[in-house]
């Protein structure tokens, strides 16, 4: 497989695009799992070939559950990504992570219940370890470049537990309490199946968690007005957009050794041997250097 790009962006709500990619071409990659978000948009930034692709189409039109999470994966690992950094509205859990903050996650709770959220099944089966559900070298990048930019009011908390919920309706009072018992910072609909898929696919990831306001259960929630949450939206996509230049930098200068690049090689249960052709051919990308 050649390499198009080794870095993978996914824009969540308010980030539908990058800015500053040049030499700019829409890409349509066929899947064994459908159809991706929306094109992929091949660039450059920092003179790094990138793939950009907006997790909920660019008009906004997929729900949390409807995004198409293996199709989109399945496409950039298809595209040569060994790194993914994520941008995504998150709603905050607790008083010091305020709207117009970021949070660089380094855990993940599952509320999820009606998603795919593994490649594997039909005649192999795998699992990956995920302990440490984000890549902590590449965590660490973002935290450091974001550490060289000025944003404005906006606090960078580098660590804690985004709580991932089915959605698309928020949490009750009593849901968003119980959250907060159990340590939870941020609150978002998306990031932990992508994350689950990305270890699948042995590609890093990282995620910018991007507070538009507080969840219900902070009195006075309810004074929060839609354009408030909307002008957030944008504030913080434009402080996404200048820490994933930032960290596309220091990437071009290095590129880290990831745990998530062998994360397979200990995962496999099934004697490849026995793996149904039409199986590894479905899985070719994710499969190429373990076939027998």
């Amino acid at each position: 497989m050649t390499a198009i790009a080794t870095i993978g962006i996914l824009g969540g709500s308010g980030l539908y695009k990058m800015e500053a990619l040049t030499e700019v071409e829409e890409l349509q990659v066929d899947t064994p799992f459908g159809k991706t978000s929306d094109a992929l948009i091949l660039g450059k930034l920092a003179g790094m070939k990138v793939v950009f692709l907006a997790r909920h189409g660019r008009s906004h039109h997929l729900l949390p559950a409807e995004v198409p999470y293996r199709a989109n994966i399945y496409a950039l690992k298809s595209l040569g990504v060994k790194y993914i950094l994520s941008a995504s509205a998150v709603g905050s859990l607790q008083e010091e992570a305020r709207p117009l903050d970021i949070v660089i996650p380094d855990q993940f709770i599952d509320r999820t219940k009606n998603r795919p959220s593994t490649f594997f099944g039909e005649g192999i089966v795998a699992h990956i370890g995920f302990a440490d559900p984000i890549c902590q070298v590449l965590a660490a990048e973002l935290a450091q470049a974001a550490a060289t930019i000025d944003l404005g009011e906006a606090k960078v908390h580098q660590g804690g537990t985004y709580l991932c919920m089915e959605g698309p309706a928020f949490s009750t009072k009593s849901e968003s309490h119980l959250y907060r018992s159990w340590g939870a910072k941020v609150i978002g609909m998306t990031n932990l199946t992508e994350a689950k898929l990305a270890r699948e696919a042995e590609i890093a990831y990282a995620t910018l968690a991007l507070v538009t306001d507080y969840d219900c259960w902070r009195e006075g929630h309810e004074s929060v007005t839609v354009e408030m949450v909307i002008e957030n939206l944008h504030r913080n996509a434009a402080n996404a957009q200048k820490i994933i230049l930032a960290t596309v930098e220091r990437l071009a200068n290095n590129s880290p050794v990831s745990a998530a690049h062998e994360a397979l090689k200990t995962a496999i249960l099934t004697d490849l041997g026995k793996v149904p052709a039409a199986t590894f051919q479905r899985l070719e990308a994710i499969l190429a250097k373990y076939r027998p």
